[in-house]
Protein backbone atom coordinates (compact mmCIF):
# COMPACT_ATOMS: atom_id res chain seq x y z
CA UNK A 1 0.00 0.00 0.00
CA UNK A 2 1.14 3.51 -0.58
CA UNK A 3 1.77 5.80 1.83
CA UNK A 4 1.56 9.47 0.91
CA UNK A 5 3.57 10.81 3.67
CA UNK A 6 7.30 11.52 3.33
CA UNK A 7 9.91 13.38 0.87
CA UNK A 8 9.39 12.68 -2.70
CA UNK A 9 11.59 13.61 -5.76
CA UNK A 10 10.59 14.00 -9.40
CA UNK A 11 12.08 13.99 -13.00
CA UNK A 12 13.69 17.25 -13.02
CA UNK A 13 14.89 17.62 -9.02
CA UNK A 14 11.58 19.03 -7.34
CA UNK A 15 11.21 17.98 -4.04
CA UNK A 16 7.68 17.52 -2.60
CA UNK A 17 7.35 16.70 0.97
CA UNK A 18 3.85 15.53 2.60
CA UNK A 19 3.76 16.36 6.19
CA UNK A 20 0.83 15.82 7.79
CA UNK A 21 -1.79 13.22 6.24
CA UNK A 22 -5.10 12.95 8.28
CA UNK A 23 -7.44 10.02 8.33
CA UNK A 24 -9.72 11.66 6.52
CA UNK A 25 -7.48 11.74 3.47
CA UNK A 26 -6.40 15.66 3.56
CA UNK A 27 -3.05 16.23 3.21
CA UNK A 28 -0.41 19.33 3.58
CA UNK A 29 3.36 19.83 2.95
CA UNK A 30 5.74 21.81 0.75
CA UNK A 31 7.08 21.95 -2.88
CA UNK A 32 10.26 23.05 -3.69
CA UNK A 33 10.60 23.02 -7.54
CA UNK A 34 13.85 23.29 -8.87
CA UNK A 35 12.88 26.34 -11.22
CA UNK A 36 13.51 28.34 -8.53
CA UNK A 37 16.71 26.54 -7.58
CA UNK A 38 17.89 27.17 -10.93
CA UNK A 39 18.04 31.34 -9.63
CA UNK A 40 19.66 30.70 -7.04
CA UNK A 41 16.77 31.87 -4.34
CA UNK A 42 15.07 28.42 -3.58
CA UNK A 43 11.46 29.41 -2.06
CA UNK A 44 9.26 26.62 -0.35
CA UNK A 45 5.70 26.52 -1.49
CA UNK A 46 2.80 25.45 0.17
CA UNK A 47 0.53 22.50 -1.02
CA UNK A 48 -3.27 21.11 0.23
CA UNK A 49 -4.40 18.15 -0.76
CA UNK A 50 -6.40 15.25 -0.69
CA UNK A 51 -6.66 11.49 -1.00
CA UNK A 52 -9.69 9.04 -1.89
CA UNK A 53 -8.84 5.76 -0.22
CA UNK A 54 -7.66 6.55 2.77
CA UNK A 55 -6.17 3.70 4.98
CA UNK A 56 -7.98 0.94 2.35
CA UNK A 57 -6.01 -1.68 0.88
CA UNK A 58 -5.01 -0.43 -2.93
CA UNK A 59 -3.19 2.36 -4.93
CA UNK A 60 -4.63 5.79 -3.77
CA UNK A 61 -5.87 8.66 -6.44
CA UNK A 62 -4.64 11.97 -4.93
CA UNK A 63 -4.91 15.68 -6.08
CA UNK A 64 -3.53 18.79 -4.67
CA UNK A 65 -2.37 22.34 -5.26
CA UNK A 66 0.78 24.38 -5.10
CA UNK A 67 0.59 28.03 -4.60
CA UNK A 68 3.91 29.86 -6.10
CA UNK A 69 3.26 33.15 -4.78
CA UNK A 70 6.46 33.78 -3.62
CA UNK A 71 8.10 33.81 -6.85
CA UNK A 72 5.44 33.79 -9.36
CA UNK A 73 1.68 34.85 -9.77
CA UNK A 74 0.32 30.77 -10.79
CA UNK A 75 -0.98 27.91 -8.98
CA UNK A 76 -0.62 24.68 -10.17
CA UNK A 77 -3.26 21.97 -9.59
CA UNK A 78 -2.06 17.86 -9.59
CA UNK A 79 -4.05 14.78 -10.11
CA UNK A 80 -2.18 11.19 -9.90
CA UNK A 81 -1.73 8.04 -8.41
CA UNK A 82 0.47 6.55 -6.36
CA UNK A 83 2.14 2.61 -7.15
CA UNK A 84 4.08 0.54 -5.78
CA UNK A 85 6.52 -2.01 -8.17
CA UNK A 86 6.94 -5.81 -7.18
CA UNK A 87 10.07 -5.06 -5.25
CA UNK A 88 7.97 -2.39 -2.64
CA UNK A 89 9.53 0.37 -4.34
CA UNK A 90 6.47 3.76 -4.13
CA UNK A 91 5.83 6.02 -7.30
CA UNK A 92 3.48 8.81 -7.72
CA UNK A 93 2.66 8.86 -11.52
CA UNK A 94 0.80 12.37 -12.06
CA UNK A 95 -0.58 15.28 -14.42
CA UNK A 96 -0.64 18.70 -13.74
CA UNK A 97 -2.14 22.39 -15.14
CA UNK A 98 -0.82 25.41 -13.92
CA UNK A 99 -2.69 28.53 -14.49
CA UNK A 100 -0.85 32.27 -14.52
CA UNK A 101 -3.02 35.41 -13.85
CA UNK A 102 -3.59 37.25 -17.05
CA UNK A 103 -4.46 41.10 -17.48
CA UNK A 104 -7.44 40.45 -19.59
CA UNK A 105 -10.11 37.49 -20.90
CA UNK A 106 -8.59 38.11 -24.31
CA UNK A 107 -5.19 36.80 -22.96
CA UNK A 108 -7.26 33.57 -21.51
CA UNK A 109 -5.67 31.58 -24.24
CA UNK A 110 -2.24 31.59 -22.88
CA UNK A 111 -2.83 30.94 -19.15
CA UNK A 112 -2.61 27.23 -18.90
CA UNK A 113 0.32 25.38 -19.54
Amino acid sequence: QCQLNGLWRNDQDSLMEISVLRDNGDFQGQYLTRVTLSGGCAQISPLRGAQQQPGEEGWPTFAFTVRWDKFSNATTAFVGQCFVDAGGKETLRTTWLLREAVGSPEDDWKATR
